[in-house]
């Protein structure tokens, strides 16, 4: 499992960093996540025992633009959201694997598509108290498909091309219902428009 944890340490200047004095390793589900109780030292000296850490496998998330304007959507059956919900492509880095070469390697396996051009768009946590669910986002232009979709995960996945200007009044639909790619395609609007001709 690639370690979340050299995303998440502070600057070594930063007076307001805590301390960890001790660890204790709760759950253990690799590859997929650990849980700490960490005992920890606050910068006024104060201790905290116990305070919760999660470390996760970082993910990468593609917003892709086609040639003709469309940002290729999925739909899957998300488990925890006991729903299917519109997403984009996404999935966990492999051990050793970068955070772009994952995120065109999940743009072709769940939409037959590749793209000519990425960028990318930073680097974010969804829970700064407990370090969890590092994501990578990336904006890809020019996508054009090549071959037909293959997850091969778990559940199946229906693939949906949506004109991309049609995308800000669908981050405030309700139809997606995951922080990151709501997250992530806001991203990718705000750049696309920094980056338009006038």
């Amino acid at each position: 499992m690639p370690s979340p944890t050299r995303f998440q340490q502070p600057a070594p200047h930063d007076s307001r960093r805590w301390k960890r004095r001790g660890s204790r390793l709760l759950l253990d589900c690799l590859p997929w996540l650990r849980v700490f109780a960490d005992d920890v030292e606050l910068p006024d000296g104060r201790q905290v025992d116990g305070f919760l850490r999660i470390e996760s496998r970082p993910y990468a998330m593609v917003f892709a633009v086609t040639e003709d304007g469309r940002v290729p959507f999925i739909w899957e059956y998300k488990y925890g959201l006991g729903a299917t919900d519109l997403l984009l492509p996404a999935g966990y880095l492999e051990e050793g694997e970068e955070p772009e070469a994952c995120a065109r390697r999940e743009l072709l396996e769940e939409t037959g598509y590749e793209a000519a051009t990425w960028e990318s768009l930073g680097s974010y946590v969804a829970d700064g108290n407990r370090g969890f669910s590092r994501g990578h986002f990336f904006l890809a232009r020019r996508a054009r498909r090549i071959r037909v979709p293959n997850a091969g995960d778990f559940a199946e996945l229906r693939v949906e091309l949506r004109p991309l200007d049609s995308v800000d009044r669908l981050l405030g639909s309700g139809q997606m219902q995951e922080l990151g790619p709501v997250a992530c395609a806001g991203l990718a609007l705000a750049r696309l428009r920094a980056t338009a001709p006038e």
